[in-house]
């Protein structure tokens, strides 16, 4: 079932209902918009604990010595670079990792922060849509997402891709925004989404109103439980969901059996 609003052909951008042919180019527009200073607004959107779950996200995974890893939104570098301690890379090819996103100007950012960090073997660069992925079936042990499933058109299209292009007993993982489960972090969060972080962005990045749409895009997406029965699905077994910071975020891992 597609992230629709009851209108035949139409689909959430924030609290916007748009064409669906339309939300990429309008989710490529705010990322495009905000690539240069995401590290920095992700900082202060966060207070640095995004650096936190990113690093349990991946010391969580199973990722493992040879393995092939896919890592979708994954153009800031974040995720690959903590993958590939993990993968080590061989010169037989045995190891690496395959950053993709549809946002070129977010892969330009994160590959050149990597080059930078003289992180270069074992890592792949291609500009993809996550609906469509350009491997064949069974490619990769593992395929990662953080923060990226929510500007998703058609998210049970890329949970499906993701199942297709895991090795039998490979393992899909989803860090991504939910729904705070402690009620009386509810307006808290609510006050810092809508009040603090337009003015923030306003004011770092030049534009409140990407960061206004980030919000409230991390509204529409379904919360655990719905997306625990996407995964399931699309095919992926054996689901299960870690809350992390009473829930603000969650990783949602399945498997292909």
């Amino acid at each position: 079932m597609s992230e629709t609003t009851g209108k035949p052909g139409t689909t959430h951008f924030g609290y916007r209902d748009v064409p669906e042919a339309d939300k990429a180019r309008l989710v490529g527009e705010v990322f495009t918009s905000v690539a240069r200073k995401y590290d920095i607004m992700n900082d202060l959107m966060s207070f640095g604990v995004h650096r936190l779950w990113k690093r349990y996200f991946v010391a969580t995974s199973g990722v493992r010595e040879g393995d092939a890893v896919l890592d979708l939104a994954g153009g800031t570098g974040d995720i690959a670079a903590l993958l590939l301690p993990k993968v080590r890379p061989t010169s037989t090819g045995t190891g690496r990792v395959v950053v993709g996103d549809i946002n070129g100007d977010m892969l330009r950012v994160g590959r050149d922060r990597l080059l930078d960090r003289g992180l270069v073997h074992g890592l792949d660069w291609s500009r993809m849509d996550a609906e469509a992925l350009p491997f064949p079936d069974r490619s990769f042990d593992c395929v990662t997402m953080a923060f990226g499933l929510r500007n998703v058109t058609r998210k049970e299209n890329a949970l499906a891709e993701i199942h297709r292009v895991l090795k039998i007993g490979g393992r899909a993982l989803v860090l991504e925004f939910s729904a705070v489960r402690a009620e009386f972090l509810k307006p808290l969060y609510d006050f810092h989404s809508f009040q603090v972080l337009p003015r923030i962005g306003a004011l770092i990045a030049g534009d409140a109103s990407s960061y206004r749409y980030l919000a409230e895009s991390i509204r529409k997406h379904p919360d655990q439980d719905t997306l625990k029965a996407m995964m399931e699905t699309a095919g992926l077994a054996r689901v299960d969901v870690r809350n992390l910071s009473a829930g603000i975020v969650a990783i949602h891992r399945g498997y292909r059996v």
